[in-house]
């Protein structure tokens, strides 16, 4: 018996101590934590007293007329509420009579069925930190834009379109013309990387300059006479960004609550701005090989069909070339696997370095390469891979040499002539064939797919 009534001690123990942790929390944190019934009555108020009330007078009582000036006066009844709410604004009363402003979170009693049975919630005394009220109504609409902002954001998952809601989010709440985040070089020259709303480029320049010179958030008129009003966020990946906004030519300046609310912003700003540059590493890294930075197979193909798209509608002609290092399994066996590596690298940059920007190089995998030529023919790509043959094994001399004869290289050319049909399978597999017939007979040299496009 003892064994099974200890755990139940102590589960209303643990119970017990939970509850008074919540209370304490609750005592601490709240100037008036309350219940209420379905007919808007108290059933539960703490501290005793709350705001000068004992807590046994306003149990029973309609909580509403706690509320300073009636419900007209306040718009929000945080003792009525059919959704959460958080930090709203509500005037009260004290039992002396005296007006107090609260930041009221409040949320909706449900029973079994899902109706509303009451509220729960707590008000924290905001006219005590500052006896203005105008200061602290200005403070609860930051809180407020900055809450709704984060939501907003919080329905998005890509970070183009969660700067582009906190930027619509700016223009709204701000009264602003435009909007943009601006990528400010040393030169004070200025990348817009976002932007909304309108409003001429010049503005734009005119931001980065202001950006350059401001320690925190400044405002200027432009020259065509907007309101500027810009704020730094410098990301920890070292973007040196700031963020922009300006009213139109005319249109009212810029006040302290805005500053204050533009500096808060740019905290979301900087965020997503590093938010965006982990997704654009992981998207690089995902089409990207690792050891050569080249392109990888699925990205190569994925590029390779877009680029052929591209030619069939301008009817121009593309070639693909596949490169395969000869003897790299022997390399790897006598020389070990980092000097192979090295071979890989060193291959991948005279591959780069042989052929456009406009071009796409790629590693396949192990030892085969692969690259598309746009609008070139069997020639051009003919004259580059006699000179990949001679350039490869002169570059791997050095680091795959140890006796014996340097790495080769064998290349298979297959040209998509323009306004063909070819499928992409159908032109891979010609370039795949021709290597391999390089590779039958005797390697180290390149040749040209005769075969016909399937």
């Amino acid at each position: 018996m003892p064994d099974t009534i200890a755990p139940d001690a102590a589960l209303r123990h643990a119970l017990l101590d939970s509850r008074q942790r919540w209370r304490d929390l609750v005592l601490t944190a709240a100037d008036i934590a309350y219940e209420t019934d379905a007919w808007g009555r108290f059933v539960f108020v703490m501290p005793d007293p709350a705001l000068g009330w004992p807590a046994a007078t306003l149990v029973g009582q309609p909580a509403e007329l706690l509320l300073a000036g009636g419900i007209e006066a306040n718009g929000f009844n945080p003792f009525r509420v059919t959704a959460l709410a958080r930090r709203r604004r509500a005037w009260l009363q004290r039992a002396d009579g005296s007006p107090v402003m609260l930041a009221c979170s409040a949320a909706p009693l449900l029973d079994a069925e899902g109706r509303i049975v009451g509220t729960r919630g707590m008000g924290v005394d905001w006219s005590e930190f500052d006896s203005n009220a105008g200061r602290v109504a200005a403070s609860l609409r930051r809180g407020e834009v900055l809450d709704h902002v984060l939501w907003r954001m919080g329905q998005e998952v890509l970070a183009p379109r969660m700067m582009q809601v906190v930027l619509d989010e700016l223009l709204n709440a701000m009264g602003a013309e435009g909007a943009a985040v601006i990528d400010v070089h040393n030169d004070a020259t200025a990348l817009p990387m976002h932007r909304a709303g309108g409003g001429p480029d010049e503005v734009l320049g005119e931001a980065a300059g202001l950006l350059a010179v401001a320690s925190g958030p400044a405002d200027a008129c432009a020259k065509d006479g907007r309101p500027l009003l810009v704020a730094a966020c410098r990301t920890r990946f070292g973007v040196n960004a700031g963020v922009a906004l300006w009213r139109s030519p005319g249109s009212r300046g810029w006040d302290t609550d805005d500053k204050l609310l533009l500096h808060a912003a740019a905290s979301l700003v900087r965020m997503v701005l590093e938010h965006e540059a982990i997704q654009q590493e992981m998207q690089r890294q995902a089409r990207t090989d690792p050891l050569t930075g080249l392109l990888n197979r699925r990205a190569f193909r994925e590029d390779l069909s877009r680029h052929i798209d591209r030619l069939d509608r301008e009817d121009q002609p593309g070639t693909l070339l596949f490169a395969d290092l000869d003897d790299f399994g022997p390399v790897n066996d006598r020389l070990g696997h980092e000097i192979g590596d090295q071979v890989l690298v060193r291959t991948a940059a005279v591959l780069r370095n042989a052929f456009r920007p406009s071009d796409l190089v790629a590693r396949l995998g192990g030892d085969e390469f692969a690259v598309w030529m746009n609008g070139a023919d069997h020639m051009t790509a003919a004259e580059r891979a006699e000179h990949l043959c001679t350039q490869v094994p002169n570059e791997l001399r050095e680091i795959a040499c140890d006796g014996g004869s340097s790495s080769t290289v064998s290349i298979g050319i297959a040209t998509r002539g323009a306004g063909s049909q070819e499928p992409v399978d159908s032109l891979l597999r010609r370039a795949d064939h021709a290597m391999y017939e390089v590779k039958r007979g005797g390697r180290g040299h390149w040749q040209v797919s005769t075969e016909e496009p399937t």
